[in-house]
């Protein structure tokens, strides 16, 4: 516990020194109030206080920022240590390669959640401080953060994954930026070209749901958007959640880190120093 704590502390000080908690936290707060003034229009209309939109505008922010911030944090957690030679030293030290890995999430993860707390935090209290919130809009906005922390820990643990695997930090950037577009982007055209061709048939109605929430990004957005029953915008993923079970989505988001994690440590078991 003790090796694992001052691996953590060390992490925090580069990231501090290398200024990554400010300015994903200035990023985060940035975004989130632009995009809640932005779509604060709606709110008369829908018949809904502010919060409540702010937050589904805040959910599809999180769906692209949170994985990008994760990965850019963690894609050179083990290749830039193998690029500037400092990975030797590390691995000297007496610690199991379990215990630094876990050490540099812990720490990167709480930036993330630092910087997700303060920006939907911010967001958050200036759109009910202007409109308005109530009970429901303030449970949406704490699952919102809780499950954007989730969504970056999925993307910090295939960081490392792929850092562990590239031959070079620029490699493992390059692998970052690709698996961003994959699971955000490309995978739902995939889906979506999918369900066109089916019309309607066994795919849509009983694969497509599966295979959907199988993606921690869109499971994200179904944990989220879906549940928030005041916003029109999420009308297009009641359908698929509700052909599935409530548990779902959270199980989607809570195994992946695991499964991600191992994955990493066991490919860095294979790095040579």
């Amino acid at each position: 516990m003790t090796r694992f704590l001052a691996i953590t502390r060390t992490e925090m000080l580069i990231l501090r020194r290398n200024r990554w908690l400010v300015v994903t936290t200035l990023i985060m707060v940035l975004f989130a109030l632009a995009l809640t003034f932005a779509g604060s229009a709606p709110t008369g209309t829908l018949g809904v206080d502010m919060l409540t939109v702010s937050v589904a505008s805040m959910t599809t922010l999180s769906v692209y920022l949170a994985p990008l911030l994760a990965l850019m944090i963690s894609f050179d957690a083990i290749a830039g240590e193998a690029d500037r030679g400092s990975l030797a030293l590390v691995l000297s030290y007496p610690a199991g390669r379990g215990e630094v890995l876990l050490g540099k999430f812990t720490a990167q993860l709480m930036a993330l959640g630092f910087a997700m707390t303060v920006g939907f935090g911010s967001a958050g209290a200036v759109a009910a401080w202007s409109g308005g919130a109530g009970a429901d809009s303030l449970i949406a906005l704490a699952r919102l953060i809780c499950t954007s922390v989730l969504l970056g820990a999925v993307f910090l643990t295939l960081g490392y994954l792929l850092s562990a695997l590239a031959p070079s930090a620029t490699a493992a950037a390059g692998m970052a930026a690709g698996l961003w577009l994959v699971f955000v982007v490309l995978y739902d055209l995939g889906l979506l070209g999918a369900v066109v061709m089916d019309q309607g048939g066994a795919f849509t109605q009983s694969v497509f749901p599966w295979v959907m929430v199988a993606n921690p990004a869109d499971a994200f957005r179904v944990w989220n958007i879906a549940a928030s029953d005041g916003v029109a915008l999420s009308s297009g993923m009641v359908g698929a959640a509700r052909a599935l079970p409530d548990w779902a989505a959270p199980a989607s988001l809570l195994v992946w880190p695991v499964l991600g994690f191992a994955a990493a440590r066991a490919a860095f078991r294979r790095v040579e120093p």
